[in-house]
């Protein structure tokens, strides 16, 4: 049943920057595709059945491989290294299914994605065996939809994305007619759904963008000048080496107002502070409170107005001091 999804999850990488490095857990019959697809990535491969990687298909690939049983043992990888996990059917066999979950999310980088599949629990098939007296996955986890979001939102990923592979009854059959007048609901025709195909970012896409521009460490010398400048600790020299990385890191208004959308939880107050402390810098501030103002809430609007407002009038002011020197 898994090999009529495998070749259906690399739809997700359409359109997307070519990865560094790929790890493909037991599903083998990407890898001939994904070598195609991205000739100058590192690819990695995991198996229980260590025989698996002597198929032909998969000889002169340059993929490094490693036989282990990822349900029982970790993955022998640095944690944040891979740009994608490719991985089939995962959590079916997996006593504790959010523990694999989130243990594969530590080996994706911040702006990496599981890509895998679920078998639908309410596929008139699986009904339907039930309603003969048959149950066919006594070793297996089928899951719903919403069971399945829910699961991996709690294992540390911040978007999911499902689409449908559908399998209709025979002409004939009206199973699905059958189980709707029985109250089955079928929104999004989830009656005619066999498997959920699912990527898993482990951020935001808006988020993930922000990540890919800078180095981790830039990013994370932002961010704690952010929050002491949110904090007011030490304020002026926390937005003096603001904006002297500002300057070095060639930082621009759109993404410091993301940055800090995303980063900071006391917005006014954080700006408030920033404009005490923007001396020769008032320009730039003027153009990230105009960035910011795009993306506010209901509740800081009015309140970003007014510091905006404030900025318009300091800009001015050294607009005005340098003509007149």
């Amino acid at each position: 049943m898994a090999e009529a999804i495998r070749p259906e999850l690399l739809q997700f990488l359409q359109g997307e920057v070519p990865p560094a490095r790929v790890l493909v857990i037991e599903s083998l019959s990407y890898l001939p595709r994904l070598r195609q697809m991205y000739p100058e990535a590192a690819l990695f491969a995991v198996a229980a059945d260590g025989s698996a990687f002597l198929d032909p298909a998969c000889a002169n690939l340059s993929v490094v491989f490693t036989e282990l049983n990822y349900i029982e043992e970790a993955l022998p990888f640095a944690h944040e290294s891979f740009d994608y996990i490719i991985a089939d059917l995962a959590l079916e066999q997996a006593g504790n299914p959010q523990d694999i979950a989130a243990g594969f999310s530590l080996f994706l980088k911040q702006t990496g994605s599981l890509l895998t599949s679920f078998r639908n629990i309410r596929h008139w098939s699986v009904l339907k065996d039930l309603m003969e007296g048959h149950y066919y996955h006594v070793v297996s986890r089928l899951f719903a939809r919403c069971e399945f979001e829910n699961l991996l939102y709690a294992s540390f990923y911040k978007s999911v994305r499902i689409i449908p592979q559908t399998r209709f009854a025979d002409d004939g059959d009206d199973v699905v007619e059958r189980l709707m007048a029985a109250g089955f609901e079928n929104g999004r025709d989830d009656l005619n759904t066999e498997f959920w195909l699912v990527r898993a970012d482990r951020s935001m896409p808006e988020m993930s963008l922000l990540k890919s521009l800078y180095t981790k460490g830039d990013r994370a010398e932002l961010s704690r000048l952010l929050h002491r400048i949110e904090y007011a600790v030490g304020e002026e020299t926390a937005a003096r080496d603001f904006w002297a990385l500002y300057r070095t890191l060639g930082l621009f208004p759109d993404y410091v107002a993301q940055f800090v959308q995303e980063a900071v939880y006391h917005h006014v107050p954080f700006y408030r502070v920033l404009l005490r402390h923007s001396e020769g810098f008032a320009s730039e501030l003027l153009a990230i409170l105009t960035a910011a103002q795009e993306d506010a809430g209901e509740a800081n609007r009015e309140a970003l107005n007014l510091l905006h407002q404030e900025a318009v009038l300091l800009a001015e002011r050294e607009i005005g001091d340098g003509g007149a020197q």
